[in-house]
């Protein structure tokens, strides 16, 4: 293994970051809308605000997303990881 591939461990963060059908559906809306708020992510899915706010934190804690302070709003962007992941969903579609 080089040192740039990711051990075993590492790619289950990733994965289990997005183990669930509602953290998909917000990373593939993130992807689309670069700067995206929790408030509007859960408008767009039709999601409580908590459950939505509790995935993106899931998907930053996962390294998948980046979340940046905009005045009172946080805004949510992909990760270079998340990038590539979404990349890869995209070969299944």
């Amino acid at each position: 293994m080089n040192n740039k591939e990711k051990t075993s461990k590492q790619l289950e963060r990733y994965f289990k970051g997005v183990s669930y059908f509602r953290r998909i559906a917000i990373l593939r809306l993130i992807a689309q809308n670069d700067g995206i708020t929790v408030d509007e992510i859960a408008k767009e899915l039709s999601g409580n605000f908590k459950t939505i706010s509790t995935h993106t934190h899931k998907l930053v804690q996962a390294g998948l997303v980046n979340k940046a302070q905009k005045g009172l709003q946080v805004t949510h962007s992909l990760s270079p990881y998340g990038e590539k992941f979404v990349n890869f969903m995209k070969e299944f579609n």
